[in-house]
């Protein structure tokens, strides 16, 4: 990589790739240099947790690691490898539809219903309410969503799976690969454009419901198409 007199050059690529049949959705970047690589935990990486009655609530630090572990269990070679991953480049890449799948939704539907056109704090909270808290990682450098969701939704939703790709939107699962980035990765940084917990996940295995998703594209289609006809009146 070349660097100039101030240090490393960064580098965030959106990669799409298909070889052999399979697909990968990745927002990598350039190895920090040494010294700047840490894992550093953010206060804020993971939301609060309401405990209703008779409920059992685990400490944040049990929760992210055991989402963490969760999560690296998907790794395309070993936990132990999604777990360097993370450490080094911030993002590790997941197979897709064994425990979870993903959605991948424009930027500009997915914000159209309160007239966003880039990732923001605003645009954070309103996925976290639409999605009930559901898991949304944000790729501000491609402006794209990706809601996790069960991974057997590119199957039972495939019908209304096939008319979303008219919209850009793929329901993507078996053979297919999404970068995902480390847990405390929960806001937008404009200099790097780094892929980011939008919505972060709340708990191991807590995914978007399917039908929230649903309506998100649906009022995203219905705000679109309201602002082109405002247009040509």
């Amino acid at each position: 990589m070349a660097t100039d007199g101030h240090g490393a050059a960064w580098l965030c690529l959106a990669v799409e790739i298909h070889h052999r049949g399979v697909t990968t959705e990745s927002t990598r970047n350039a190895t920090k240099p040494d010294g700047d690589g840490e894992d550093v935990t953010s206060a804020s990486a993971l939301r609060p947790v309401e405990a209703g009655p008779g409920v059992l609530v685990h400490p944040t630090a049990d929760r992210r690691l055991a989402i963490e572990q969760w999560l690296a269990s998907a790794h395309i070679e070993s936990p132990a490898q999604a777990r360097r991953d993370w450490r080094r480049t911030g993002v590790a890449l997941l197979a897709l539809g064994t425990l979870f799948s993903a959605v991948r939704i424009p930027l500009r539907l997915a914000l159209a219903p309160i007239g966003g056109v880039r990732p923001s704090a605003e645009a954070d909270d309103f996925l976290a309410q639409v999605l009930e808290d559901g898991p949304v990682i944000c790729n501000p450098a491609g402006r794209r969503y990706y809601a996790l969701v069960p991974a057997s939704m590119p199957t039972t939703w495939h019908q209304a799976a096939d008319e979303w790709r008219t919209d850009e939107v793929d329901c993507l699962g078996r053979d297919t690969y999404l970068g995902v980035p480390r847990l405390d990765r929960t806001c937008l940084e404009t200099a790097s454009l780094d892929s980011y917990w939008s919505v972060p996940m709340a708990s191991m295995g807590s995914l978007c419901a399917p039908l929230a998703v649903a309506r998100l594209i649906a009022a995203g289609k219905h705000a679109l198409s309201d602002d082109e006809d405002g247009d040509q009146a």
